[in-house]
């Protein structure tokens, strides 16, 4: 397929503890939105679907995690768009946090597990996968990191190295109320990948609190250029959709490959790691 040389992406910002059917509405609701709006692929927050409200998820049936896939999957032909949503899974060994890619023909055309689990829920719930992400939307190749592998550059940097351009992050980043607050002040949940690869970072983050009012989430959505620089961003508290076009060729991925090149007594080791990668990346999380 030949690579396109614009992709206009949409980040739609979500509250991360509603219930599985207020979710799907929603979900819907934004994909008929940023079709409207020109997006080619629109991206969700982490467990979107389900939610990340442990107390809530642990008892959902997967029959109905399954029945809102399939709904998405409708949405996602009848509006001609690429969809990136999340789930919470169930698996004969604890849960998968997953990221469902789907295609404009209504398939799920990739799916990624997150590796690295975070906070006392998740770690007792699920566990992580075990490849990284490398997949094509319209030509253009792509990786995923969910929430906390953003913290945990080589996640994203080996898949550029392997020809990845955009950094679809769907996160969650609920916490105490003053952690949220101090992510706000430091530098946010997520730092942007562009300054340490030159590819481009879409995330879609979550707002609101838990109905025990003792957590929340930090919000500030964004898209970034291969630079770092913003081109769109969200706010703290309220969902909303952000969208920005992005100009491919920009993202030369500069930085992760000049790591392969120097210093030279690691390139076999880069080029083993990145071979590695491409052989796993279309292995279904299981």
């Amino acid at each position: 397929m030949k690579s396109t040389k614009t992709l206009c992406v949409s980040c739609v910002q979500l509250h991360w503890a509603r219930s599985l059917d207020r979710n799907l509405d929603q979900t819907i609701r934004y994909i008929r939105l940023a079709a409207e709006e020109g997006s080619r692929v629109v991206l969700f927050p982490e467990a979107n679907l389900t939610g990340y409200y442990f107390p809530e998820v642990t008892r959902l049936p997967p029959e109905s995690i399954d029945r809102a896939l399939e709904a998405v999957c409708k949405a996602a032909a009848a509006n001609d768009i690429w969809v990136i949503v999340g789930t919470l899974k169930k698996t004969s060994d604890r849960c998968l946090n997953l990221a469902h890619v789907v295609s404009p023909k209504g398939t799920i055309a990739y799916e990624y597990a997150k590796v690295h689990m975070a906070g006392r829920d998740e770690r007792k719930y699920c566990r992580g996968g075990n490849k990284l992400a490398l997949f094509e939307i319209d030509g253009v190749m792509c990786t995923l990191a969910i929430c906390r592998d953003g913290r945990h550059p080589e996640l994203y940097r080996l898949p550029a190295m392997a020809g990845a351009k955009i950094l679809f992050h769907p996160s969650c980043s609920s916490d105490e109320i003053e952690a949220v607050v101090w992510k706000r002040v430091s530098g946010r949940a997520q730092q942007p990948a562009g300054p340490n690869s030159r590819i481009f970072h879409c995330v879609a983050n979550t707002v609101g609190q838990s109905p025990d009012g003792k957590q929340t989430s930090s919000g500030q959505s964004f898209i970034r250029d291969v630079n770092g620089l913003p081109l769109a961003e969200a706010g703290w508290y309220q969902e909303e959709m952000i969208t920005a076009v992005l100009d491919i060729e920009r993202a030369d991925r500069f930085y992760a490959l000049e790591s392969m090149r120097n210093p030279p007594f690691l390139s076999a080791y880069w080029e083993k790691m990145v071979e590695e990668v491409r052989a796993r990346a279309d292995q279904k999380p299981e």
